[in-house]
């Protein structure tokens, strides 16, 4: 059987960084996977996750199985992220969650839930998006179609284009949406926007399916999660796939999460049911070591308060190199308006840069950019930001 295989093409952006690796130039820079880097140029620990940790070395008890949707009190301190301490799904009821390896075991978790549910539902993806989103969905067997929503030429949100073709998308289809650091274009919904998706939603009867990898890496934890409450408050079903691989620094632990809300408690338990049975059948129940460290970091006010202060300190760096960015481009005499990238928010920033112009920078300089020109800013940092301003400056 494997002799009469063909080798399949390396994944657009991990390939990247396999390629990286192997390039023997010096001064190399990969702006290209998204993870956050210090000013050092290296992917911390935080020192909340290390307090964490030692705690839980110190009272471990045991390394049995975790339920099939994880531990309940997990569910309980993402919920709170998503729609603050006060809120009524905190304590279950109308909104549920499973504990998932990372949130691409989340998206793919849902997928599979989809297909089960309502076969003939087809995905909505913004266009651009994270370019596994489409191979997650297409795995799980389902269809996905595209809605505009980044001009290329105006480097802005298309925001009319996109609730035009949002207005049409047909009733049971499933739309995606980012919750905040839109992957790859760095530009978000504002609040008035978010409404009127949401009203959009309720008025086409479509599930929102909101991919919320970034909290905290926008304008702070209670701010990014200001469209997921908006779907809320206009009183309908939607499905939050969270990621922890950023904002905690986990990457390596895969620690993520679903949340189902649903219209009643009847109709969550329902959906929850469907759900454990495709984690059943995936990888039966999920890793506990990261999803600890995420629980104790909460659970203690003086983690929690830790945590919030890094993650404010990541968030600041990263726009403190977007400025830094659009300067030293400025200075180094391009007379492009790079001004925009100050106006994106997250780890990433749509460049505007050619597959050309991506392709010598990266066989002339070993600078590592997507293809698609998708910059990951957390990898620029004040010892590159001149070698990497004058590269750019050369292929324009």
């Amino acid at each position: 059987m494997f002799e009469q295989l063909e080798m399949a093409p390396p994944d657009a952006i991990l390939g990247l960084t396999e390629a990286f690796k192997k390039d023997p130039k010096p001064n190399k820079i990969n702006l290209g996977v998204g993870v956050y880097k210090d000013a050092q140029g290296g992917t911390p620990v935080l020192e909340c996750v290390k307090q964490a940790e030692q705690r839980l070395l110190e009272d471990e008890k045991s390394k049995s199985y975790l339920p099939i949707p994880g531990a309940p009190e997990y569910g309980i301190e993402v919920r709170t992220l998503l729609f603050g301490a006060a809120h009524e799904l905190v304590a279950g009821g109308a909104a549920v969650t499973a504990h998932t390896p990372g949130g691409t075991g989340a998206l793919r978790v849902a997928a599979d839930f989809i297909k089960r549910c309502n076969p003939a539902a087809r995905v909505w993806l913004s266009d651009p998006t994270w370019e596994n989103h489409a191979a997650v969905f297409n795995a799980a067997g389902i269809e996905t179609k595209a809605y505009p929503y980044y001009d290329q030429s105006g480097k802005r949100l298309a925001f009319d284009a996109m609730t035009d073709a949002l207005s049409r998308v047909p009733e049971g289809d499933v739309v995606l949406l980012h919750a905040c650091c839109h992957n790859p274009s760095g530009m978000d919904l504002d609040a008035e926007q978010w409404r009127e998706v949401a009203r959009l939603a309720g008025q086409r009867h479509f599930l929102p399916l909101v991919d919320f990898a970034y909290q905290g890496l926008a304008e702070g934890l209670e701010e990014d999660a200001a469209g997921v409450r908006a779907l809320y408050r206009a009183g309908f079903e939607m499905v939050v796939c969270s990621s922890f691989s950023k904002n905690f620094g986990l990457y390596n632990e895969r620690v993520g999460a679903l949340t189902i809300v649903g219209g009643d408690a009847t109709a969550a338990e329902k959906a929850f049911s469907h759900i454990k049975r495709c984690i059943r059948t995936n990888y039966s129940n999920p890793p506990a070591h990261g999803g600890q460290i995420v629980l104790t970091v909460l659970r203690n006010p003086e983690l929690r308060g830790l945590w919030a202060r890094e993650v404010a300190a990541m968030r600041d760096r990263i726009n403190g190199m977007r400025a830094l960015f659009v300067k030293t481009l400025k200075a180094k005499g391009i007379k492009e308006d790079f001004s925009f990238i100050t106006r994106q928010r997250g780890m990433f920033s749509f460049s505007g840069l050619s597959r050309e112009q991506v392709a010598l920078l990266r066989d002339e300089y070993a600078i590592y950019i997507v293809g698609s020109g998708r910059i990951n800013v957390a990898g620029m940092t004040e010892g590159n930001m001149d070698r990497l301003c004058e590269a750019i400056a050369s292929v324009l």
